[in-house]
């Protein structure tokens, strides 16, 4: 059984990021367990001074991450770059070695948002975790007012999202 963790970078109730989420979560075969972490906008603004005595939200977050085999990321763009949310969830785990060597997928909901890709790839990597290209497809859904169903139902949005899930379920985790 793959678990994987999937997070948007996006706060919005009817996020595109979010909804294409869903609709992975609900294209999964039965061997591919899929979590959405719904937190993001939960978690305290980053302080290194209590880095290593996290609140709860915090401790709760990191668990989830280490307890996976990876994370499935839709993150929009916004001024050419990460969302301020998404960023500070990723900086409360940039200590803990323990997720170093993660795999993650970063779909692209929109074909514009190149910066933030670009920018996701670098903190990611930076982090040590691995972005699994094979898992990264661009699905152009944002701006569309898709629904889950409308996603799950066209091959055009459905195909990709279940090769992403196919791809981060056959890359081995590094090795330690």
């Amino acid at each position: 059984m793959t678990r994987l963790v999937a997070v948007s970078g996006s706060l919005r109730r009817e996020s595109a990021n979010t909804t294409l989420l869903r609709a992975a979560i609900a294209l999964a075969p039965s061997d591919i367990a899929i979590t959405l972490y719904e937190g993001v906008g939960d978690l305290p603004q980053f302080n290194p001074d209590i880095e290593h005595d996290a609140p709860p939200l915090v401790q709760a977050w990191r668990a989830l991450l280490r307890d996976c085999d990876g994370i499935v990321v839709a993150c929009p763009e916004y001024v050419h770059g990460v969302p301020g949310a998404f960023k500070n969830a990723l900086d409360w785990v940039v200590g803990s070695t323990e997720l170093a060597g993660k795999r993650v997928a970063l779909i692209n909901a929109s074909g514009r948002a190149v910066h933030c890709h670009a920018a996701l790839v670098e903190i990611i990597t930076t982090m040590g975790w691995i972005v699994v290209d094979e898992a990264s497809p661009v699905i152009p859904v944002a701006g569309k007012n898709y629904t889950q169903a409308d996603m799950i139902g066209n091959p055009a949005l459905a195909e990709p999202l279940l090769a992403a899930l196919h791809a981060m379920a056959g890359v081995p985790a590094m090795a330690d």
